[in-house]
């Protein structure tokens, strides 16, 4: 078995390409112009037999040789941050980037899983959110870029699907967490943990009482693997439903790291999600897949790898 990864410098990328490792692939070939992506999150898996490192920019193009089984697509900008910096990019990734992924795969006869996001969804109208639901997306916003170029991919895996018979599936993913996050890249778990670590004021943005569903990334993994085994098409929710607010994780992060620093409440995003819990029938149903890692032991495992990689704050933002 011989997979394609790309965006597998990446935050989730790196986990995913370890995963399909450990569990019997030959070979990974992980694309990525490492844009966001690290090459520090693949340096443990260079050595390894059947991993290799193609340097490219999938919105290009896209050049393997020989046999390929499965290619998961998961090159984007991920966090507010990095698609504020990048709204080009970001539209071009989910657009011809997504389009010559799914070219690779439809001339290889291979499995496609397109990672899209529970930002399809929008500021959700509808509590907890089934995939049936269309969405409440501002498509002119400061976020569009990345909600639209999204769910653009989506409707154009869809499209293959329909044109060319491509075996494509699509996973919509919600908050994930984990190590190897950037402790500078401006989503909420690293940005608390980095500060209650360092000791500075933890940030909340508007009164915290916005929520969000914390997925460990080992489950999502695991949940994304066994949409490659399927062919389930989706779009399949996978996250995890215990729901938090902002605040409440702030204290809880505070806690975890016997932090003394205090919360300072900041300025609301615009079109910032009032409330974010994925309905995961469809993945408990179809794919057999729920999360197992519990969000405290998360969170634990996450701070460890934190205070072993401690970066200065002076290259946060490098």
């Amino acid at each position: 078995m011989r997979a394609v990864v790309t965006g597998g410098a990446g935050f989730i990328g790196s986990h995913l390409c370890g995963r399909l490792l450990d569990e019997g692939y030959e070979e990974v070939v992980c694309l990525d112009n490492f844009l966001t992506g690290k090459p520090e999150n693949i340096a443990h898996l260079m050595p390894r037999q059947g991993f290799s490192l193609l340097r490219c920019d999938v919105s290009e193009g896209i050049a393997v040789a020989g046999p390929v089984d499965a290619v998961l697509h998961f090159a984007s900008p991920a966090s507010p941050v990095d698609y504020l910096r990048h709204p080009l990019e970001t539209l071009r990734v989910g657009s011809d980037g997504t389009r010559h992924a799914l070219d690779l795969a439809t001339a290889k006869g291979a499995r496609f899983v397109l990672a899209s996001t529970s930002e399809s969804y929008g500021d959700p109208e509808v509590h907890p959110q089934p995939e049936t639901y269309w969405g409440n997306v501002n498509p002119v916003g400061p976020r569009s870029c990345y909600d639209e170029a999204k769910r653009f991919a989506e409707a154009t895996v869809m499209a293959y699907r329909t044109v060319h018979g491509t075996d494509a599936g699509i996973v919509r993913i919600f908050n994930t967490f984990g190590p190897r996050m950037r402790p500078g890249d401006g989503r909420v778990v690293p940005n608390l943990i980095r500060q209650a670590l360092d000791g500075e004021p933890m940030t909340v943005s508007g009164d915290g009482t916005q929520t969000r569903s914390l997925c460990f990334v080992d489950d999502l993994v695991d949940g994304v693997l066994k949409m490659v085994r399927s062919g389930v098409s989706g779009p399949v929710n996978l996250g995890n439903p215990y729901e938090l607010s902002m605040l409440e994780l702030a204290k809880w992060i505070a806690e975890l790291t016997d932090s003394v620093s205090g919360v300072t409440h900041i300025p609301l995003p615009v079109d910032d999600p009032r409330r974010r819990r994925p309905d995961i029938t469809l993945a408990r149903t179809a794919l057999g897949w729920e999360p197992a890692v519990s969000v405290e032991e998360g969170l634990r495992r996450t701070i460890d790898w934190f205070a072993t990689n401690r970066v200065p704050a002076l290259v946060l933002g490098a």
